[in-house]
């Protein structure tokens, strides 16, 4: 896009680091981050510019139109937020995630609660349709969110698909590509992966993601042109569903013992006056509206810009 300077490209960066942060999250989409930080149509459609037609204009008209018609920089700057993120944040999230998960899903929680007043702003036309989409939505995420998690699975075909369907659900609000891994069992392994850096594993994941990638952009972009109003209705209930499993307070029903770990693989809401330990409901609170102040900042700073 033209008319971006050096600063804008740091402020997409750091957008690409938020988005990392959240889908290194089960229950947190990077998606839902790129819609609230004003990125997302552009994602979609950058996405979309990769094909093969970008080959023949790399060989007939060099690299300066070829990048440009890539829409570079902005995907450069946003991926390697995103790659420092995911490489860097991984450890320290999953240390939150077992030490002090009721703040950690508080403060998701906030987050993910305001974008669904900033996605819901963007429909324009409520009608019998965009209500029907929205609940509809709001019901499928909600019953991906109670499905059990599977084994832990590690042949590469399997990480393959895993990454492909991950990725989906990255660019789709609401909808977390981590949780995704969780369902399918691969989450751990990929996590582990990244940790241990194993090169064999990483790069299968990211060759189904890339696959992935692109041949699902190209139905949001049409979606998107075709059907803009039903679409936001359907990512604004696929946010609202999503709370589910965000919810800080979960009373564990079943548990499965993983690498001398116990895993809970089913679990249900509850209130924080009938949870049983500390339910840290202040400090929690606090956090809450700290997540759901901050979306609110970054729109506005969005659309400054």
């Amino acid at each position: 896009m033209a008319g971006r300077n050096s600063i804008d490209y740091v402020l997409i960066a750091l957008k690409g680091i938020a988005m990392g942060a959240a889908d290194v999250v089960p229950g947190v989409s990077g998606g839902t981050i790129a819609f609230i930080s004003g990125i997302y149509e552009e994602l979609i459609s950058s996405i979309n510019n990769i094909n093969l037609g970008l080959l023949k204009t790399l060989k007939k008209e060099g690299f300066k139109t070829f990048w440009e018609q890539l829409n570079g920089n902005f995907l450069l700057a946003l991926f390697s937020g995103i790659f420092i993120s995911l490489f860097s944040l991984a450890k320290f999230l999953s240390w939150l995630l077992e030490n002090e998960p009721i703040l950690l899903w508080s403060f998701f929680f906030g987050l993910v609660t305001a974008s669904i007043f900033l996605v819901g702003k963007e429909i324009k036309k409520w009608n019998i349709i965009s209500i029907t989409v929205l609940l509809l939505g709001a019901a499928i995420a909600y019953f991906i969110t109670t499905l059990p998690p599977n084994e832990n699975v590690n042949s590469l075909p399997f990480l393959f698909l895993s990454g492909a369907l991950a990725v989906c659900a990255m660019i789709l609000p609401g909808i977390s590509g981590a949780f995704i891994l969780v369902l399918l069992g691969s989450y751990k392994t990929i996590l582990d992966a990244v940790h241990e850096r194993d090169i064999k594993m990483v790069a299968t994941v990211a060759i189904g993601a890339i696959f992935g990638l692109l041949s699902f952009a190209r139905l949001l972009k049409w979606m998107f042109k075709n059907y803009k109003n039903t679409t936001l209705a359907l990512l604004t209930g696929f946010i609202l569903g999503s709370l589910n499993k965000i919810w800080p307070w979960k009373k564990v029903l079943e548990t499965k013992v993983f690498d001398g770990k116990i895993i809970p693989i089913k679990e249900n809401s509850i209130s924080p006056f009938t949870y049983e330990g500390d339910s840290q409901l202040m400090l929690a609170t606090i956090l809450a509206i700290v997540g759901f102040s901050l979306i609110f900042i970054l729109e506005r700073v969005a659309t400054k810009k």
